[in-house]
């Protein structure tokens, strides 16, 4: 089992910056990768961002592409999502996940005001 913790969300403005982080715990020795999905109401979560483990690769949805940025510190097993330019559209809960989404965190609330 690994638990995640995320943290770093709040209320910005339109072409502010946000930086998330989640923390696993737990049986992180089986970490492959972790990620971040985000989910407003009404609609399907969705895809944001990814990064493998141990080589740190890296994908993006493409509409946050060159404005967000994953990485991870794996010394203490957290991953970051750097989220530069935030537009409304960005609004929404943010979920960490690992292993391609066979674990998840609580989620935490990004809003961005115009």
């Amino acid at each position: 089992q690994v638990q995640l913790e995320e943290s770093g969300g709040g209320l910005v403005q339109a072409g502010g910056s946000l930086r998330l982080s989640c923390t696993a715990s737990g049986r992180t020795s089986s970490l492959s990768s972790m990620g971040w999905s985000r989910q407003v109401p009404g609609k399907e979560r969705e895809f944001v961002a990814r990064i493998t483990w141990n080589i740190g690769t890296t994908s993006y949805k493409g509409s946050v592409r060159g404005r967000f940025t994953i990485s991870r510190d794996k010394a203490k097993n957290t991953v970051y999502l750097q989220m530069n330019s935030l537009q409304p559209e960005d609004t929404a809960v943010y979920y960490c996940s690992s292993n391609s989404g066979i674990y998840w965190g609580q989620g935490t609330q990004v809003t961005v005001s115009s």
